[in-house]
């Protein structure tokens, strides 16, 4: 190599930042051991700032634009390095060049819940998260002298991380200090953006940042507090008058849905089937024993009188009999309920099928009564509940406990 290439080598004439990151915040230009000449281009584009350094020492500081390097440009460096009538030999100095532009879309949150003492809830946990905006001051020396140092290439994330931390401490106070119950919380974001924003700018700008937006995005409950939320703005909506109903169709959607829970779930369902089978087989067998014994014919020459004043009864024959005696189907045993299937017709449409114990509340709620149609295996059509003989001990008295 020619020693007027090694010249050209030495020296450095053109002195810019092309910036490909979207995190850089200062980057110090690479000149290593070459030395800058008199008369370099400097090239500043915008959103950008080049500061020259002498021996750690602040010199000029350039905005955007594109400067020739010599002594009437550089009024500071000159002073420095007392060039009392300009120069002619090249000089070492350092160029950092700082983005000045905004850092959008900075995430924060809280590493662990918020404990809060709510009125409506008492103690009570709460998370949040939001976004920032920041950029470098006017005034950058505060930035490379307390942060940056001698860090080359300093980004975003080396001051994320600590103004991350003042928000959630800030955060904390500012909740604290509003006494607002939880659920007002999410109709106070803006409120509280504005407020924590103020609150943050002294202890951003101790680095030479500032801070241009401050965003609380949510604040949010733990879940198990949320479905809670959830099921009591459903019951809300329902209301009291409903609440049959809908106990009903949550039955209903459990049993439909039985076959997602998996095989311990199917095996249940299998098992309650044949349980209810067995148990319909015995009561229409019982059905039609009941009602050999009790066809009375009325004495030759005088007429059949009703007894106790109940309706007569229409087998398939055609014959009129009685009904059965008060007292023929004797209470349960406490604790024991028989297996039934049973549709009821309610408010005009089928719900069901419903065993003992969904009948029984049914009766209590006053949902099911003597009047009300039913249907179930063994019978021909729909029929009223007191003609079912299986569901008759549902409208007597239970008897006491046995000794």
């Amino acid at each position: 190599m020619g020693l007027m290439n090694f010249i050209r080598g030495e020296f450095i004439d053109v002195i810019e930042w092309v910036d490909e990151t979207n995190d850089t915040l200062l980057w110090k230009f690479p000149r290593f051991q070459n030395a800058i000449k008199n008369g370099a281009q400097l090239t500043v584009r915008e959103s950008q700032m080049a500061i020259f350094m002498d021996e750690g020492k602040f010199a000029d500081v350039y905005g955007p634009g594109r400067y020739t390097l010599t002594t009437q440009n550089m009024p500071l460096l000159t002073t420095l390095k007392s060039w009392k009538h300009g120069f002619n030999s090249p000089f070492k100095v350092d160029v950092i060049f700082v983005n000045t532009k905004q850092f959008l879309n900075q995430k924060w949150g809280t590493k662990q819940p918020i404990l809060l003492r709510d009125p409506e809830f008492g103690p009570i946990r709460i998370r949040a998260f939001g976004s920032f905006a920041f950029r470098v001051d006017e005034d950058p020396k505060t930035l490379i002298t307390e942060i940056a140092g001698t860090n080359p290439d300093f980004t975003t994330e080396e001051i994320s991380a600590q103004i991350r931390n003042f928000i959630v401490t800030r955060f904390t106070d500012a909740v604290a200090e509003s006494k607002l119950p939880v659920l007002d919380m999410a109709s106070n974001l803006n409120e509280y953006s504005e407020k924590i924003q103020e609150i943050l700018k002294p202890s951003v700008s101790q680095y030479g940042l500032k801070l241009t937006t401050f965003l609380v995005e949510n604040i949010s409950l733990p879940e198990a507090v949320q479905e809670a939320l959830d099921r009591r703005a459903s019951m809300g909506i329902i209301g009291k008058e409903n609440m049959g109903t809908y106990t009903q169709m949550q039955f209903a959607d459990s049993m439909g849905k039985g076959g997602e829970a998996g095989a311990a779930a199917q095996m249940a369902q299998s098992m309650m089937g044949m349980g209810m089978g067995m148990a319909m087989a015995g009561q229409m067998a019982g059905g039609f024993g009941q009602q050999q014994p009790q066809m009375q014919q009325p004495m030759q020459g005088q007429p059949y009188q009703q007894p106790y004043g109940q309706p007569m009864q229409q087998p398939m024959g055609g014959a009129q009999v009685p009904p059965p005696m008060p007292g023929a189907m004797p209470p349960p045993i406490p604790g024991a309920m028989p297996a039934l299937a049973v549709h009821v017709a309610l408010n005009g449409a089928q719900q069901g099928p419903f065993d003992f114990a969904q009948l029984q509340q049914l009766v209590q709620a006053g949902q099911l009564t003597p009047a009300t149609m039913v249907w179930m295996a063994g019978l021909q059509q729909w029929t009223p509940a007191s003609g079912v003989p299986a569901l008759a001990v549902l409208f007597q008295p239970t008897p006491p406990p046995m000794n």
